[in-house]
């Protein structure tokens, strides 16, 4: 994956975009589910973030992919008809016992849940899933087992959570705010939640419209 486009000042103190290339490898995630529609809906969305996502709709063949390949993340359906999640995290769990492996079920209850957590499950999710909250799961995942995604989305998600916490201050909608900045709502959400990168110029808007410096909306970078 390559990052260009990275903020640097130039020597009359002008911030301006430099640009630099970094080539990292993606982050591989393997999606076990029987269920083609969500397999396929999920690789799409999880692709389109970066990742690397591979579907295995064979729970048997589970073990065989894990020594084929590596793998970050796991995410992991519970009912399925050839084998149950539980059985297959157990197997997982033989093989590597600290992969990440998040739980997905339409059908949670306290005791798959229990059992999931034993076997150290990072997460237990039910479907269907929203989005915004499936994508803060990874992102947390990722985050917990020190596997950090690229700078570029770590600057991009810090940038949205810092106009966010100005604009709820401000108790300012999404709306009011572009009115303030003259960018669209849809962009504004979207550079909120790490959906896009902004560029000098909304970045520019969007402070003046917070009253506060650019340099404010960097957070800890």
């Amino acid at each position: 994956m390559a990052i260009r486009g990275a903020f640097g000042y130039s020597r009359s103190g002008i911030h301006q975009e430099v640009p630099v290339s970094i080539e990292l490898p993606p982050l591989r995630i393997l999606i076990i589910d029987d269920d083609r529609a969500i397999c396929e809906y999920m690789q799409t969305l999880l692709e389109r973030d970066g990742y690397a996502v591979k579907v295995l709709s064979d729970p048997t063949a589970v073990t065989a992919e894990l020594k084929r390949d590596e793998y970050h993340l796991v995410i992991l359906d519970l009912m399925m008809p050839k084998r149950d999640g539980i059985e297959v995290l157990r197997e997982i769990r033989k093989h590597d016992k600290d992969l990440a492996v998040v739980i997905f079920t339409g059908y949670p209850n306290l005791d798959t849940a229990v059992a999931s957590m034993k076997l150290d499950a990072v997460d237990y999710v039910k479907k269907p899933f929203n989005v915004d909250e499936f994508r803060e799961v990874i992102w947390r995942v990722m985050r917990k087992k020190g596997l950090s995604v690229t700078p570029e989305e770590e600057l991009h998600k810090a940038i949205g959570e810092t106009i966010r916490h100005h604009r709820k201050e401000l108790n300012l909608t999404l709306k009011q705010m572009a009115r303030r900045t003259g960018l669209s709502v849809s962009l504004l959400s979207q550079i909120e939640r790490a959906e896009t990168s902004a560029s000098l110029s909304s970045l520019y808007k969007i402070a003046v419209g917070l009253q506060v410096k650019v340099r404010d909306l960097f957070g800890q970078f």
